[in-house]
């Protein structure tokens, strides 16, 4: 569950983390109220979307930039005063921002983070996260902070620190000396910077983080380490442990047709191809989508409804499937291992007289009954495309596109 910045540092806050005053405002004319409260003087004005690449990114008026009419460059804009504060705030708030992140299309901005401004001499980047090659959290830091991390990897290797961390023991106060003795920070730095960092772990460790981000983390001019942006990510499965953390999930900033399928406690992922996939079991879900890309085209979507496929979920599974208009057809390739073929095949039947599917549809069943669920298939009066193995499915995928 990603967090806002302004969410996020309230997190660091609590744990003493140093980060700048700020104020979330949601109105326009909260904007002068809120420039006041946190001092007044250079503030920075942020857009708050659940996505990276804020100040690069450009506002525009309506969600399809082609169709719309730019009003800014920047999603995150430095005023000099209250006047350019409000101003900068007004455009911002209820327009739609385009980012390397956001798919091509914007993302509407309900919320700006209003923050004291940071006279600072040095930038850097700093992150923890889970390692799954060793199954650790690692630290990783770099000295070229305000650049994507990606970026820094292609450009800098070699100024990329990684230091894995004993989940047992928690980070160690000689690991953050290491870090900041390789970033080579002052003296005058260097002990509130290892409280700074050891707090960062405090944060990622007892919250439960699957990833903290700061980037840019910078050297204030009065020496002292500042967190001057924060991402924040809680892993889903260990929520049940902070039910005050539910508080914080903003539903508007997440796809409509994932948080239904939520309800149907459905994984799925909606992705932007024209074939939607029905699958059980997430390694046959990757298959799938290599085949489909295989075939020439690309996914529509991941979705796994469990090895316990029935009438319900495939019902549900569609309705999910058919709800996203780039769809152009639709492949069901279940394997019955859990659960028997046939009783599969006469759930799609089933389910696909319920949904009223207007949309091709390839069905691919292998497993216990298999023939039995191909016969049920072929039987049912419906316009099913029944495939075989795998490469068959591509060709009749391949064809059905042809004809779309």
């Amino acid at each position: 569950m990603k967090l806002h910045e302004y969410q996020a540092k309230e997190i660091l806050k609590r744990y003493g983390v140093t980060v700048r005053p700020g104020k979330v405002v949601e109105k326009k004319e909260d904007l002068a109220n809120a420039y006041e409260e946190i001092g007044g003087g250079i503030v920075a004005v942020k857009s708050q979307i659940h996505a990276g690449g804020r100040g690069k990114g450009i506002i525009y008026d309506g969600e399809d930039p082609s169709k719309s009419n730019k009003i800014l460059e920047g999603g995150v804009k430095i005023a000099k005063n209250k006047e350019e504060a409000i101003e900068y705030g007004s455009k911002i708030l209820g327009n739609y921002l385009v980012t390397h992140q956001t798919g091509g299309k914007g993302k509407k901005v309900l919320k700006v983070y209003l923050e004291k401004g940071t006279n600072f001499v040095r930038e850097f980047y700093v992150s923890i996260l889970h390692d799954r090659s060793i199954n650790k959290p690692i630290i990783m830091a770099s000295s070229e902070g305000g650049m994507e991390i990606e970026e820094v990897a292609a450009k800098f290797p070699e100024k990329i620190i990684k230091i894995p961390i004993e989940p047992a023991i928690g980070m160690m106060p000689w690991q953050a000396r290491e870090i900041l003795y390789r970033l080579q920070v002052n003296e005058e730095t260097f002990k509130s910077g290892v409280n700074f960092l050891l707090n960062l772990w405090k944060v990622y460790d007892n919250e439960d983080a699957s990833l903290l981000e700061i980037n840019p983390l910078v050297l204030s001019a009065e020496n002292e380490l500042v967190a001057l942006d924060c991402k924040f990510s809680y892993d889903d499965n260990a929520l049940f442990r902070h039910p005050e953390a539910r508080e914080l999930r903003d539903i508007t900033e997440e796809d409509p047709l994932e948080l239904k399928a939520g309800e149907y406690n459905l994984n799925y992922v909606r992705l932007d191809g024209e074939v939607g996939c029905m699958v059980n079991g997430a390694g046959l879900a990757m298959a799938t989508m290599d085949l489909i890309k295989h075939a020439g085209s690309f996914p529509a979507n991941f979705l796994d409804v469990g090895g316990g496929a029935n009438p319900t979920s495939v019902a549900n599974g569609f309705r999910i499937i058919l709800s996203d208009p780039n769809v152009k057809a639709i492949f069901v390739n279940i394997f019955g291992g859990i659960v028997q073929c046939d009783r599969v095949a006469n759930g799609i039947v089933q389910a696909a007289k319920d949904v009223h599917i207007h949309l091709p549809l390839i069905v691919r069943l292998k497993g216990t009954n298999a023939d039995i669920a191909a016969k049920i298939l072929s039987d049912s009066g419906l316009s099913i495309i029944v495939a075989d193995e795998m490469e068959d499915a591509a060709e009749k995928i391949k064809q059905v596109l042809n004809k779309a």
